[in-house]
């Protein structure tokens, strides 16, 4: 008589670990950015980041991110002591240009928006105060703050330049000429929050803040507003819209906040089917 085989021990599918709570972890951590978007619409929040709907860039947000990618390989160029060659900029230009992520809608106006582009970093090159000898301290520096002893999330955060001595700046492309009081009014959040991760990462205090603006006007032009370091009624600023966004995530409080800057908001549509 043949004995019967063993019965085949078949093995559950291994299951996925649990996908993480968003909830939780935008608890544990803020940046600039998140709690900029969190105090100008907290429904704009959800969608973003709990929600985590992705949008294609708009034509703005794609010339910006394409002259921040240049302007970094500059810097970089400048900390190795490379020879400044605009032809290789321009490499990184192109290649930049053409990796878009997502379906842009440029309403036939690619070539247009392009041009300009590439206008405002030939500007910036030509005006820039930065000497090409100056070697920078940092370039695209990712940083981090537990701020656990006053109750709050870590701060993380990615300084675009700090230059010697300790002067910290940031790139921006506008469409308008800004003043210097909306300038600082409307980059407060961020430029503070650099401020926190220079003074934790180097053990000193910036010496000045800088707000390299490069202007998408027919005639581009580069606008720097010079700031002093962040003094401590800044900071304590700072810190209560850091206890209001994590109280408001604990909290789920994702409500609207209709307003101007609905028009170029992009999740208008989910925002009006909201209930």
């Amino acid at each position: 008589m043949i004995a019967a085989p063993d019965p085949v021990q078949v093995r559950p599918p291994a299951q996925p670990p649990p996908k993480a709570n968003p909830i939780e972890t935008l608890q544990k951590t803020v940046s600039a950015s998140r709690l900029n978007c969190f105090l100008t619409c907290r429904l704009k929040f959800f969608f973003r980041y709990v929600e985590q709907i992705v949008k294609p860039p708009t034509p703005s947000l794609h010339v910006g991110t394409v002259v921040h990618l240049v302007l970094q390989a500059w810097n970089m160029a400048r900390w190795r002591k490379q020879a400044f060659e605009l032809q290789r900029f321009k490499g990184v230009f192109d290649k930049g240009w053409g990796d878009q992520p997502g379906k842009i809608n440029w309403e036939d106006d690619e070539p247009a928006q392009k041009n300009t582009a590439w206008s405002l970093l030939e500007t910036y090159f030509t005006e820039t105060p930065i000497k090409a000898t100056e070697m920078p301290e940092a370039v695209e520096v990712p940083m981090e703050m537990d701020l656990s002893k006053h109750g709050l999330p870590t701060l993380m955060g990615v300084l675009d330049l700090v230059r010697a001595g300790g002067r910290i700046v940031d790139f921006k492309t506008a469409g308008k000429t800004p003043s210097p009081e909306d300038a600082l009014h409307q980059n407060e959040i961020q430029l503070s929050c650099y401020s926190v991760l220079y003074r934790e990462a180097a053990g000193k205090m910036e010496s000045a803040r800088e707000l390299h603006h490069l202007v998408k006007t027919k005639v581009p032009k580069l606008i720097i507003t010079s700031l002093e370091p962040m003094n401590e009624a800044q900071q304590v600023r700072l810190f209560r819209m850091m206890d209001s966004y994590q109280e408001g995530v604990a909290r789920e409080d994702f409500v609207p906040s209709p307003g101007f800057h609905c028009a170029g908001c992009e999740y208008f549509n989910e925002c009006r089917r909201f209930a």
